[in-house]
């Protein structure tokens, strides 16, 4: 079963035709990264435009990458939400063109949906990976933990309370004045710092929930850049990286241990931007170990978004003879219970 994925959840836009949920026959992304650099962060304006003058040209291209027309396709997947509604809405808006033209079903799915299944997709250096595991999501816009059952169906354990894992990057590089996107920046000054250098808090390590709180750590580390500075000091940047990176590797890594004794489960799944984080694979490689657990992640241009994996996750909606109708929306803060029920919420 051959699928074509849209995905204009935010800055990058993405196709792909993934055969059979598993394999990528071809893929183009069109990033926005030097676009939105200058402004230091996602301009949600700017963001839509470049989609609308993008989709076709990605659409096409991965068509020819594989080598199909749209007479080889079995339906048209496109990511409905959450994400930027004006980016959504292009994305949406293009799958509904298609599918109209060519009469192809359509296949709404959940952006976190899509990170969880990228594990799904084959690889040259891992095996593909099929539930039931316990996930974690991190990424700019999430830090989530959840259980996947053999249906791959999501229950959540937990989530953050306030900013998520890959926003305290970005605003620890902003406060360190480095290039945008933060997050990378930050993993790759890390590595060359001392982690012991500060002791930034461990929000909710010792609370027993599955809950994530990384707002203090960001805090945390501006009032140390402060104390810093007032003392007529030069910032230690790589040392400020490395120990703020060891205190949100700590908690995520915690954190999903809990969550892997806790369910039973033996296989785990770490997705999302962040798990692109060299730390982190380290880090939760070794308590993998420690734990007689299987770890698995995405390559790190599949932990980024792209289409692949929302064509990987419409093939398991599609297998189940679940599709949507050209009256298909978007939805900026759909949870993953809506879109698992079909329940979306009324505009």
């Amino acid at each position: 079963m051959n699928i074509l994925a849209i995905e204009t959840s935010c800055d990058e836009t993405s196709a792909a035709v993934v055969a059979d949920g598993a394999r990528v026959l071809g893929q183009v992304t069109a990033s926005q990264m030097e676009i939105h650099r200058q402004f230091g962060g996602v301009v949600p304006e700017v963001a839509s435009r470049r989609h609308v003058e993008a989709v076709t040209r990605v659409v096409d291209t991965a068509l020819g990458q594989a080598g199909l027309g749209f007479s080889d396709l079995a339906a048209i997947a496109v990511t409905m939400g959450p994400g930027l509604l004006g980016a959504l809405l292009v994305g949406v808006a293009a799958a509904k063109a298609y599918s109209l033209a060519t009469g192809l079903p359509m296949i709404g799915v959940h952006h976190i949906a899509g990170h969880v299944a990228a594990a799904m997709l084959e690889e040259p250096d891992r095996p593909a990976v099929r539930p039931p595991f316990v996930c974690l999501v991190a990424s700019g816009g999430h830090t989530e933990l959840y259980e996947v059952d053999a249906s791959f169906r999501f229950t959540r354990l937990g989530g953050t309370r306030d900013d998520a894992a890959g926003e305290a990057y970005d605003k620890v590089a902003r406060l360190l004045g480095l290039a945008y996107p933060g997050g990378p920046e930050v993993d790759r000054l890390a590595r060359q710092g001392d982690p012991a250098r500060f002791s930034f808090p461990r929000g909710l390590l010792d609370d027993p929930s599955l809950d994530f709180s990384f707002s203090g750590m960001k805090t945390a580390v501006l009032v140390a850049l402060d104390k810093i500075k007032r003392q007529g000091q030069a910032v230690p940047v790589e040392d400020v990286c490395a120990s703020f990176q060891a205190a949100v590797i700590e908690v995520l890594v915690e954190k999903t241990r809990r969550a892997a004794r806790m369910t039973g489960h033996k296989t785990v799944v770490v997705a999302g931007g962040v798990a692109a984080n060299r730390g982190l694979r380290a880090a939760m490689r070794a308590m993998a170990d420690e734990e007689g657990l299987q770890v698995y992640f995405p390559s790190p241009e599949l932990c980024t978004d792209n289409a692949a994996m929302i064509g990987a996750a419409a093939y398991l909606r599609a297998r189940e003879g679940r599709f949507d109708t050209l009256e298909l929306g978007a939805y900026a803060d759909l949870t993953l219970d809506e879109w698992q029920s079909g329940r979306y919420p009324v505009d």
